[in-house]
């Protein structure tokens, strides 16, 4: 103290200035402290502090001294948590097992325990919130908040007791809609310590940046001597930036790559049984121009795939054709332009424009075509069919949807553009049925070769879009325009007279006026998460859910801000679970989506049942 009081004494060496300086800072990082514990301590009470701890009424020293150790939540972070965890026990679109329920239950635990502390550090920062807590804590006994704290934490285990056993029985609602197993209740009970592990390192995870964002602004302010509030914005801003840097480069980006490795591998990997196809019809073989170990995997089977000549016979009642089969691989060219003037050639070369079809697939993300999509057209067409596709990734959709869009929107219209090209060459009487087809990512994709639906109506003869994303651009221009009256799960544009939404074939003979060929249709269940998950499901209640439910989707399911968004995220990984006809299953409905872009001379519903049931739907 005597050093001190020499320094500050001392002429001409400013020590005046100095000790005030310390002085004001110690005081101003102890009322900051005192905010601090104000905002995050569950209890706080002039001249007393009531924690879970050591220093509560309730409890005996020897209990305190272990209850010391426990976490402390924030009461609103834990309210609001409660509720977002409580409510994602609600069903969705897809059936969910325990472990799925668990992490959609974690998730939502979390975000809302974050968003609680948000709201109560920014209604903390007013004059007005803060005299009105100040009145309610000095009038509050001392023995209240404790028991409060208490009550919280058992009324907030019942609930999810509660709401777990609830949740049982909606999600064997769910599951007895589209007819699979359903779960059990003490299976289900599962779900509740799996979220209560996800949200609890979500929980911490946060604190473990407001801890780092607490010690940057502490250093920022003694050091730099920055003043309190500005210390504190520059040490958030810091730590959020370097955080979000650490993740996107150790994360993100490593993941990534490691993604990208690991389905590189898969791609050049051969299916079991899948041999290089010996006909020139198929590309892979012997004569083609495009070599069997560029085609990937995908690419290698769908060229090795298909039915036999006597099927196609059988199925179409009438003189088959062996069908022609044209792919171009990611390693096959080195860009979408170049892969399209490759299966042009490759098209030039097999006869494929001679055919009575000739259809576009833009893939999927692995460059993956379901076998009933192919099969189907083949067998109603009797083989007199050329169907050719590219692929651009070999990351799986949900993946490629992410990192891939561009690219499959680019390959979507270089192929087409291709092909539309040498067909407009062709005399008019002599150019094959341009027929347009994408699931999924691919439909995307394929969606992006035209401006509008007119213009996908004057350039081909009939457009498949199969399963689309909520983000393709027409699909949502013609949703959003929609007939009054019509859901947006079944959608009626225009009296149905140039596009039609369907979920079953029967689905697209209403209405029941004119329908204008080309023909454009769009296959898409009430029950698919691929179709109406969007990022603006946080904060918007959708139409399909402000609308009478789809067939498939039960009454309980509804919108709720931040939840619905994670319960639909997830789904969009189950989506393939369920059976054909529910989620991201259309094998069952391939058969009326070909046949409503047009039928074979003499058609009819007996030749329908025939080909479904040798498809086996």
């Amino acid at each position: 103290m005597a050093d001190r009081e020499t320094r500050t004494t001392a002429p001409g060496t400013g020590g005046d200035t100095d000790s005030r300086t310390d002085t004001e800072l110690d005081t101003e990082f102890q009322r900051e402290f005192e905010e601090e514990l104000e905002h995050h301590h569950l209890w706080h009470r002039e001249g007393a502090r009531h924690h879970f701890g050591g220093d509560s009424p309730l409890l005996s020293p020897r209990i305190a001294a272990l209850v010391r150790y426990v976490p402390r939540a924030h009461p609103a972070g834990f309210v609001l948590g409660t509720a977002f965890a409580l409510i994602s026990l609600t069903p969705s679109l897809i059936p969910r097992d325990y472990l799925f329920q668990g992490l959609a239950t974690g998730i939502s635990g979390g975000l809302g325990y974050g968003l609680g502390v948000a709201f109560a550090w920014l209604l903390g920062r007013t004059a007005r919130w803060t005299r009105l807590t100040g009145r309610v804590q000095r009038a509050t006994p001392q023995w209240f908040t404790p028991g409060t704290w208490l009550v919280l934490v058992v009324t907030a285990l019942v609930a999810l007791l509660w709401m777990l056993l609830a949740g049982a029985a909606w999600q064997r609602q769910v599951a007895a809609l589209m007819g699979i197993d359903q779960p059990t209740t003490d299976g289900w009970l599962r779900a509740g310590p799996v979220a209560i592990v996800i949200a609890g390192l979500i929980v911490g995870f946060g604190r473990g940046v407001r801890w780092l964002a607490g010690r940057a602004a502490d250093l920022l302010r003694r050091r730099a001597h920055l003043p309190a509030q500005v210390a504190t914005v520059v040490g958030t801003v810091l730590v959020v930036v370097l955080v979000a840097t650490v993740i996107d480069a150790l994360v993100l980006r490593t993941g990534l790559r490691a993604a990208d490795a690991a389905f590189s591998a898969t791609n050049d990997q051969t299916y079991p049984g899948v041999v290089a196809p010996a006909s020139p019809l198929r590309s892979g073989s012997p004569a083609s121009l495009v070599r069997w170990d560029t085609l990937g995997r995908e690419g290698q089977d769908f060229v090795a795939g298909g039915r036999t000549l006597a099927d196609l016979g059988a199925a179409s009642g009438r003189a088959p054709v062996p069908p022609i089969r044209a792919y171009v691989g990611l390693m096959s060219a080195s860009g979408p332009e170049q892969r399209a003037a490759l299966a042009v050639a490759e098209l030039e070369r097999t006869g494929a424009f001679q055919r009575s079809v000739l259809a576009l697939v833009t893939t999927t993300g692995t460059g993956w075509i379901d076998d009933p999509v192919a099969d189907s057209l083949e067998m109603i067409w009797g083989g007199d069919t050329a169907i050719v596709a590219t692929q651009y990734s070999y990351l799986p959709s949900w993946l490629s949807f992410v990192v891939d869009r561009s690219r499959a929107e680019a390959e979507g219209r270089a192929l087409f553009d291709a092909v539309h090209a040498r067909v407009e060459q062709l005399p008019p009487d002599r150019r094959p049925r341009l027929l347009v087809f994408g699931e999924s990512l691919g439909s995307q994709g394929s969606e992006a070769a035209f401006s509008s639906i007119d213009e996908a109506r004057a350039e081909a003869d009939g457009v498949l879009w199969v399963g689309p994303p909520n983000s393709n651009r027409l699909h949502a221009a013609l949703t959003a325009r929609r007939d009054p009256g019509s859901p947006a799960v079944l959608p009626v544009v225009d009296g149905g007279r140039d596009v039609r939404f369907g979920s079953t074939a029967e689905d697209l003979t209403r209405p029941a006026g004119v329908w204008s060929p080309p023909h454009v249709v769009y296959l898409q269940h009430a029950s698919d998460p691929i179709v109406w998950w969007t990022p603006t499901l946080l904060w918007h209640r959708p139409d399909w859910l402000a609308e009478p439910r789809g067939r498939d989707v039960s009454e309980a399911v509804d919108w709720y801000p931040v939840v619905t968004f994670w319960q639909v995220t997830i789904d969009l990984t189950n989506s393939l679970s369920v059976p054909d006809g529910h989620g991201h299953q259309y094998r069952e409905v391939m058969v009326g989506g070909w046949l409503a872009l047009g039928t074979p001379p003499g058609w009819t519903d007996a030749d329908t049942q025939r080909v479904a049931g040798m498809l086996g739907v």
